[in-house]
């Protein structure tokens, strides 16, 4: 067997092998999809079938009608979308200077900075909790957005400053000879180069505020403030008075806008997730 037939034949049994992994991925997706569909407030039953017995779709019908959904939704929007604004408007400069700038303190500021990302960020509830309370920024869209900034701006300036670091400077060089400002430079070549892991970056970031809930429940008390995550919980308060098929027809219709903002952003997640730990 000659050697291109053998890598032909690995690299078959790798795509069935990756083909497997994906539907089994799926299986807990298709799962709760059949429960939303079904009639039956049941989770696990000895006769389950991926297709319902019972067919319904009023457990769609009460996530929109009988629960507050679309707050949930709109609470989750605007944390998300002002967290992503302001980690990218803050981290991608960062990263910039970071990355093209030496000046002193520079490798002290990094290392502090990814010394401080490495804790998990459970361990500062408490600090957080006692330092926004009196403040009166508990149970406020504001104090939950200053939290989800102070990490994901950490996360979005070391993810970028990889990628920055891996465009050659001779690029930024020869548009100065030709008489581009330093402006010009950033908006009109770093930028559309670094675009592949801006999107990846920005689709990280609004992954974590849309799925985060640890610091959602504590700091959120209301039920009116309630992000779509907390609001999941509450529909499951127990396994005993909960009602599954209601709760998994939620969690598939929150799926939805990631989903569509991660087909909208598809053609550039390959080239980023790949690219910002090139360098460091």
């Amino acid at each position: 067997m000659t050697k291109k037939v053998k890598e032909s034949v690995k690299l078959f049994f790798l795509n069935i092998l990756f083909v497997v992994l994906c539907f089994l991925s799926l299986i807990p997706i298709l799962y709760a999809l059949s429960v939303s569909l079904n009639s039956n407030n049941s989770l696990l039953s000895s006769n389950f079938s991926f297709i319902p017995k019972a067919f319904t779709l009023d457990n769609y019908r009460a996530v929109f009608v009988d629960e507050p959904i679309m707050l949930w939704l709109s609470n989750s929007l605007i944390l998300a979308i002002s967290t992503l604004v302001i980690a990218l408007g803050t981290g991608i400069p960062a990263a910039y200077v970071f990355s093209r700038q030496r000046f002193v303190g520079r490798n002290l500021i990094l290392k502090t900075i990814i010394l401080l990302y490495a804790f998990p960020s459970l361990l500062s509830m408490t600090a957080l909790y006692k330092i926004l309370s009196p403040m009166g920024l508990i149970n406020t869209r504001i104090g939950l957005i200053i939290v989800y900034t102070g990490t994901e701006a950490v996360f979005a300036l070391w993810n970028m400053k990889g990628y920055f670091d891996t465009i050659p400077k001779e690029i930024e060089e020869a548009a100065m000879i030709d008489g581009a400002s330093p402006f010009k430079i950033v908006v009109k070549i770093v930028m559309p180069l670094a675009r592949p892991t801006i999107a990846v970056t920005a689709m990280m970031v609004l992954i974590y505020v849309w799925n985060e809930y640890i610091f959602a429940v504590n700091f959120m008390t209301g039920s009116n403030t309630y992000t779509l995550a907390a609001g999941l919980y509450s529909l499951q308060a127990s396994e005993m008075s909960g009602n599954w098929p209601i709760f998994s027809a939620a969690s598939i219709v929150v799926s939805l806008p990631i989903l569509i903002v991660f087909f909208a952003l598809q053609k550039n997640m390959t080239t980023g997730l790949t690219s910002g730990g090139v360098k460091g």
